[in-house]
């Protein structure tokens, strides 16, 4: 097997690494703001003179995490994907090579 085949499958994993970390960044709500978003929401709440409560502010967390996890498995799965179709064409090659 030639090293082009081989650097095939190197940039289909840094390919796969790079988008797992873009899909990472771009979640809705990152840790750091987590802190902003619930003083926001305390606040929300005492402007229209209701309670502020636990639950309630979990449940909005919760909603956006999951919105987030599934654009990351979105990403993940692609990046399997094509991962997965370049090891093949190495594979592939490889048999033709030894065969």
């Amino acid at each position: 097997m030639n090293n082009s085949e081989y650097n095939k499958a190197e940039n289909a994993v840094d390919n796969t690494e790079n988008s797992l970390k873009n899909a990472a960044d771009k979640t809705k709500w990152k840790v750091e703001d987590l802190a902003d978003r619930a003083k926001d929401y305390i606040n929300e709440k005492r402007a229209n003179d209701e309670e502020a409560k636990h639950e309630d502010w979990l449940d909005r967390a919760k909603n956006n995490v999951s919105d987030a996890w599934d654009s990351v498995k979105d990403k993940a799965n692609e990046a399997w994907e094509k991962t997965k179709d370049t090891t093949e064409d190495v594979k592939a090659e490889w048999n033709k090579k030894t065969n």
